[in-house]
């Protein structure tokens, strides 16, 4: 189920996995990824047992798969079932949803990914302004997932870069 239409309460603090791609999603790659994760989270289940679950595509760039784990975990297996899938969706588009070794942004109200060691590159010398926000993949909970995200470049990770 899409989490537009999800019947998870949003306060709850369930788990989260992002994967992020290296560029935006055409209208029909979309289209196809909604339709296999809706098909795909429709069956998901952890040792037999179904698993509440939802998903949404953030940014035309950034697959977000949650899961109520208070309702039942999610085990190894499940895990691994979400991954061939989304390995499938990656290699069927060259999306680059694995490649952690990355950074998104948002400059001038438009998303940009660039690989990791190019992004510190110009951050140092001064072609990437501090006035951007920048995206944080390595949210677990959908509570940090809405609160952090997304963050002003000084409370982001990358403030760190020297």
């Amino acid at each position: 189920m899409k989490i537009e239409e999800s019947s998870i309460v949003e306060t709850n603090d369930y788990r989260v996995i992002i994967y992020p791609a290296s560029r935006p999603f055409e209208t029909k790659e979309a289209k196809v990824i909604t339709e296999k994760l809706y098909d795909f989270l429709a069956t998901w289940a952890a040792h037999g047992k179904p698993l509440s679950s939802s998903f949404k595509i953030e940014k035309n760039q950034f697959i977000v798969i949650c899961v109520d784990e208070e309702k039942e975990m999610a085990s190894g297996c499940s895990i691994d079932a979400l991954g061939k899938i989304m390995r499938e969706i990656d290699g069927e588009y060259q999306l680059g949803l694995f490649d952690r070794m990355k950074a998104s942004f948002v400059e001038n109200g438009e998303v940009k990914t660039l690989k990791l060691i190019d992004f510190k590159s110009k951050v140092r010398n001064g072609e990437i302004s501090k006035d951007i926000q920048v995206f944080d993949f390595s949210k677990n909970t959908y509570m940090e997932f809405i609160g952090n995200f997304l963050l002003p470049f000084e409370r982001s990770w990358a403030s760190g870069i020297k």
